[in-house]
């Protein structure tokens, strides 16, 4: 089976992902489907809904090609994909690393390295052997991670990005999110005591 095959969604995948998108964009804004039925200024909220939707959806795609870039999938499996050129995918989609400060000269700056290259399938347990280190997660992208040292040793995990009432069981637990790459949302939290966390997750 091809990658693009193993990637085609049946119609009735497309008809859900399309009627998810729209009943958010309709549902986000209090009151909106009743408003549409008598007041005009609604459909400029209906705009401006649609607007942030299809910001979140490119922002999504962005996202989802990094993940499966550091999935290991190449440039030309995307680019069939998404019916473009290779280089036109790569072109548009591939990030712009960071750069970290490894030997950080002003005082009461903490060094920042970059670790990379990393993929969905180590970079948990990079972070989990430099969290021991001291050093914690404060960006990310595909292939990378941005840690900062500090003093004490930290623990590091991902969920699944929606996560409703369950991230704020993880914030309630000590957990900071640091951000969120789809598929993924990041959080870290400081060891309280000496000795190594359950294993990386």
């Amino acid at each position: 089976m091809t990658a693009r095959a193993a990637a085609t969604l049946s119609p009735e995948d497309q008809a859900r992902i399309r009627d998810g998108v729209a009943e958010a964009v309709l549902t986000g804004p209090e009151n909106l489907p009743a408003d549409l039925e008598h007041d005009p200024d609604s459909y400029l909220r209906l705009v401006a809904a649609t607007r942030i939707g299809a910001e979140q959806t490119s922002r999504l795609l962005r996202e989802a090609i990094g993940g499966a870039r550091s999935a290991g999938h190449s440039w030309d499996v995307i680019g069939r994909l998404l019916g473009v050129s290779r280089q036109a995918a790569q072109q548009r989609f591939a990030p712009h690393r960071p750069v970290g400060n490894a030997g950080a000269t002003e005082p009461g700056v903490p060094a920042r390295r970059v670790l990379t290259p990393l993929t969905a399938f180590d970079e948990m347990e990079t972070l989990h052997r430099e969290g021991l280190q001291g050093w914690h997660l404060v960006d990310f992208g595909p292939f990378f991670h941005v840690v900062e040292a500090s003093e004490q040793p930290w623990e590091h995990r991902r969920v699944p990005f929606a996560v409703g009432s369950r991230l704020r069981r993880l914030e309630a637990e000590g957990w900071t999110p640091v951000g969120a790459w789809f598929p993924w949302r990041y959080l870290k939290r400081p060891l309280a005591t000496p000795g190594e966390p359950a294993a990386p997750r």
